[in-house]
């Protein structure tokens, strides 16, 4: 049985915390990461790289999920290699959440996972 109004809450906490991740000046680490998950998740990324001052994301996008095995070192994949150019990144951030279960699963992880470094860090 689906719960829509838990998918409506997880998509608006994660909005918000991407809209709230935009510091004036230098980019936090635990920022960057979560902008980094959220790119790599949604492209099915094996790497990420955010430029925040060129306004460019480095992507190696795994072309092949059959060749691609997360545990082992991975020299021998079918990846494009793609440099974006964002003018707002919280807009391309936005565009790249998806509304499927298993994305909305990694997002409720994240949103713990990313909480619980906050809480950390301010105690």
């Amino acid at each position: 049985m689906e719960n829509p109004r838990w998918k409506r809450r997880i998509l608006s906490e994660i909005e918000s915390l991407v809209a709230q991740s935009f510091p004036k000046q230098k980019v936090p680490q635990n920022v960057a990461m979560l902008h980094v998950a959220l790119v790599k998740n949604h492209y099915n990324a094996a790497a990420v790289n955010i430029d925040y001052h060129r306004r460019r994301i480095e992507i190696d996008i795994v072309m092949d999920d059959q060749a691609y095995k997360p545990g082992a070192v991975n020299t021998d994949i079918p990846i494009l290699r793609a440099n974006l150019w964002f003018r707002n990144l919280g807009d391309f951030l936005k565009s790249c959440l998806d509304k499927d279960n298993r994305s909305l699963a990694f997002y409720a992880s994240l949103l713990k996972s990313y909480h619980q470094s906050d809480r950390i860090l301010v105690a």
